[in-house]
């Protein structure tokens, strides 16, 4: 039986004192602001957010480094981009990101190899700056066909003060005006991956935007040009996005980072509009954009065929009434496809719930899509979400939904534990520890290897994947630790 809003509220508001009860006082009293039920009239979900992780909790965070290179420069294909400092970075954020890209790996594109300095004793005794030139050296006698290099520094380049923005400034001179890109995204800067998009946007707002040759990439404009920021191609999803718009009658000139190439960076300040898939990691570089270059921006959410309709017409809104008409017609097209996929699934996923726990605008993005299987999400939050995140929660979630800002594993367990839903959407390091609980799980950072969910095409593999995780039988056969 389903309970009430007050039921729901006063259950989740008891569950929360008695994962606090394990804290020490002045713990428990600073993880108290980051745990809440939504009410309604909250602006924000009532919870704080962006703010240091407590030593010892075991968050789910990334570093500065993670969101620069993992994130925002590392799908740029047809750059080169350097883990500045000691090997592992590099090695642990090599190709996990499943950004799919088309092009010649090596060639032109380098998406899936990894190019480090190897940072050992010497360098951080006498410094890599000769290190870090010959590395580009090498790479523009090996990879000649590289359009740029973008320098990702780890936590020692920082620490001893390197100066990579004269090595960059120094090897881009000497291979005439090559791009060559500083990114101070050491690790131990800010509070989570969050300030490394935003590092990362400020070099593209600098050494990208604003040293840009405005004769370059000269293309006829058309009062339908768009790009897409902040979609990273994850097992296909740009695409699915790219598709959708130009069936509506705009042209896409730049999309990225996702199968993005420097070129369409460059030609961005010529879109007539800006479309934003990850807010958090990408508003940065569009408010630039809109103040700079007078172009206004627009969120999209293509997960999930409402949410898709919504979007679409929002968009289609800046322009004129041929783009209008076109949102249409492709809505109408896909109806069949989207009420086919509805009546073969709903009735297998009606009535199942769902904890989030997701970086960027996951765990609000994803919840109509549920929504219209219809599925119920209980609890969600974000790992290095800020204020403007939870205010663009409150009207995807209900109210008695469990909020939970950078979680740690401990709540988590016990939150899930407790809740008992039918399905955990979360990310690689969550994914076993839930499954050896006896719960169905879905990687919601890079869709469990599959995807793309974006789209229309998205929802039918979306809905599929749900269902396949939380109606497989092998749940049948093992039972969670507190059932057994």
């Amino acid at each position: 039986m389903s309970l009430t809003v007050e039921e729901t509220t006063a259950r989740n508001t008891e569950l929360i004192n008695e994962v606090l009860k394990a804290y020490p006082d002045k713990t428990a009293k600073r993880r108290a602001k980051h745990l809440t039920t939504q009410e309604e009239g909250k602006s924000d979900c009532n919870v704080k957010s962006n703010i240091k992780s407590i030593p010892g909790v075991m968050t789910i965070r990334g570093c500065a480094y993670a969101g620069s290179k993992g994130v925002v420069w590392g799908p740029i294909k047809d750059m080169i981009h350097i883990s500045h400092g000691p090997v592992g970075c590099g090695q642990y954020s090599w190709g996990s990101r499943r950004n799919y890209y088309i092009g010649k790996t090596g060639i032109d594109s380098f998406v899936t190899m990894q190019f480090t300095s190897d940072f050992q004793e010497k360098d951080i005794v006498f410094g890599g700056d000769k290190k870090l030139e010959k590395i580009v050296d090498e790479i523009q006698e090996l990879f000649p066909l590289n359009k740029g290099i973008s320098v990702q520094s780890e936590c020692p380049i920082g620490l001893i003060g390197d100066d990579i923005e004269a090595v960059s400034k120094k090897k881009s001179k000497q291979y005439e005006g090559h791009t060559i890109v500083p990114v101070r995204c050491e690790g131990f800067r800010g509070v989570s991956q969050s300030l490394g998009h935003h590092v990362a946007n400020d070099a593209i707002k600098e050494w990208v935007l604003d040293k840009m040759d405005p004769d370059k990439n000269q293309f006829v404009a058309t009062p339908y040009d768009v790009a897409i920021i902040g979609d990273y191609n994850i097992g296909g999803d740009a695409w699915s996005s790219r598709i959708l718009l130009e069936e509506i009658g705009l042209r896409v000139i730049a999309q990225w980072s996702g199968d993005g190439t420097l070129a369409e960076m460059e030609n961005t300040p010529k879109a007539k509009l800006n479309v934003l898939h990850c807010y958090r990691s990408m508003n940065y570089i569009s408010r630039h954009m809109e103040e700079k270059f007078g172009i206004p921006w627009v969120e999209y959410n293509f997960f999930g065929p409402s949410q898709i309709e919504a979007s679409l017409r929002e968009i289609a809104s800046h322009f004129d009434d041929k783009i209008k008409e076109g949102a249409e017609r492709v809505i109408a097209k896909y109806k069949a496809l989207t009420d086919a996929v509805i009546a073969k699934y709903r009735p297998r996923l009606e009535g199942k719930t769902v904890m989030l726990f997701v970086g960027g605008l996951r765990p609000r993005h994803v919840i109509d899509a549920y929504g219209d299987l219809g599925m119920k999400v209980v609890g969600t939050g974000y790992e290095f979400g800020h204020n403007d995140d939870y205010q663009r929660t409150t009207h995807y979630v209900e109210d008695g939904t469990l909020i939970y800002d950078d979680v740690t594993s401990y709540e988590f367990e016990k939150f899930v534990e407790k809740i008992e839903p039918d399905l955990v959407g979360s990310g690689i390091k969550e994914k076993y520890v839930f499954q050896k609980m006896g719960v169905p799980f879905r990687q919601m950072h890079s869709w469990d290897y599959s995807g793309p969910y974006h789209g229309y095409d998205g929802f039918a593999i979306f809905a599929r994947d749900m269902d396949m995780a939380i109606n497989s039988p092998v749940w049948g056969m093992a039972k969670a630790p507190w059932k057994a």
